[in-house]
């Protein structure tokens, strides 16, 4: 039997090897039904993380997880359900998107002196069965903000998957 061996950390790599033109549009952003998820990413003193990773993968409006691959190359592709944003220097992330018929996006953060990746949702506002922490807020020009907090206080709630 093969034991797993720890995590590596990761980061802060991901601005100049992971990063792709149009990787947060999951939709083109401003188009008809689309709906900007937005937030900043906090250390655990709240001060902006620079160079962390954000990906999501969320249902369609019909709550239909897609099954086709990702694309780099999303202009004309189908909606893959999944995509990812660096944070800039601010440390605010940004998607063009849809809301998903599921209520809730699934989230893998990625960000310095992290030994794993770190799993957490956002669920939509007025979800019934949302898990306190973790409802986006629905600003005034319709965009969904959620803050992630690494640690701290204000820390977002983070989820851990068996491993296999």
């Amino acid at each position: 039997m093969t034991e797993a061996t720890p995590g590596q950390t990761v980061g802060p790599f991901f601005h100049h090897a992971l990063a792709f033109p149009g990787d947060s549009e999951l939709v083109p952003f401003g188009s008809a039904g689309s709906v900007v998820l937005h937030g900043y990413v906090h250390d655990g003193a709240g001060v902006p993380v620079p160079d962390a990773m954000i990906e999501i993968r969320q249902a369609d409006a019909s709550g239909v997880v897609p099954r086709e691959g990702g694309s780099l190359r999303r202009r004309g592709a189908g909606f893959t359900g999944w995509g990812r944003s660096c944070t800039d220097g601010a440390g605010h992330y940004w998607f063009s998107t849809i809301e998903p018929g599921l209520p809730f996006f699934a989230v893998t953060v990625f960000a310095r002196g992290l030994l794993d990746r770190l799993f957490t949702r956002i669920y939509l506002p007025g979800t019934a069965d949302a898990v306190d922490g973790l409802v986006a807020t629905r600003e005034d020009d319709g965009r969904l903000r959620f803050d992630i907090h690494l640690q701290g206080p204000s820390e977002t709630p983070f989820f851990t998957f068996p491993r296999t």
